[in-house]
């Protein structure tokens, strides 16, 4: 089957497309107001974009009302923001953190999760997570759509620390991926998490192209104990 996304028209009871591209790691930011109001909430538009330096995308569309979010506009009002692996044990606390709460709202205490001070970033981190990414705001890009949540801001920022929990760490000086168990969203309401790994290596002999495949620099690698 084929179908036109102008004109809907596939035919199935329910939009196939967020099905077609997955599974997507969900991005649970939080960030603060101008005012000084903890937020935190989810979002399976999420993705790094780049790791020298390491920057990462959020895609918010808008809310039910048709106005933008209040995750972009504290980003955008003090360029700053936090990232927070979620993880299957935390599947419940980002469900609850989903809903549109008024601004003055703190997610963190409707969810009864623990708030971590930052080091670089005034937002904090949420304490349960075990991986976290303090991040300054870099640019929006905002694409026009259709109906009231159609709108997409995407945020673009650049990431100044991380945080990786200790036990998540194997000897060999990799994350435990299975250990951590991190949520990614599917299409309609379901979801996956990873319980397996395997691995493939591109086969090439250069090794400026595999250290880049990894994610680290040639120098930055040259420096460390492989």
């Amino acid at each position: 089957m084929y179908y036109d996304p102008e004109k809907d028209d596939h035919g199935l009871a329910r939009n196939p497309f967020k099905s077609c591209v997955l599974p997507r790691p969900i991005g649970w930011i939080s960030t603060l107001s101008a005012s000084g109001v903890h937020n935190l909430a989810p979002f399976s538009q999420f993705q790094n974009l780049t790791f020298d330096p390491p920057y990462v995308m959020i895609a918010s569309n808008q809310n039910i009302l048709g106005n933008r979010k209040d995750t972009v506009i504290n980003i955008e009002t003090t360029g700053e923001f936090v990232y927070n692996m979620v993880t299957y044990d935390l599947r419940e606390a980002m469900v609850k953190s989903a809903v549109e709460f008024p601004p003055e709202v703190d997610e963190f205490e409707e969810t009864g999760l623990t708030k971590v001070p930052s080091i670089k970033v005034k937002p904090c981190r949420v304490g349960e997570s075990p991986i976290q990414f303090e991040c300054i705001y870099h640019s929006t890009l905002r694409l026009p759509g259709r109906g009231a949540q159609g709108s997409v801001d995407i945020i673009i920022g650049k990431v100044v620390l991380v945080h990786i929990k200790d036990e998540f760490i194997l000897p060999n000086g990799k994350i435990d991926v299975v250990k951590l168990r991190p949520l990614a969203r599917l299409g309609y309401f379901d979801y996956t998490t990873v319980d397996h790994i395997f691995e493939m290596k591109t086969p090439t002999k250069n090794e400026a192209e595999l250290f880049g495949l990894e994610g680290a620099s040639v120098v930055a690698s040259r420096n460390t104990n492989r």
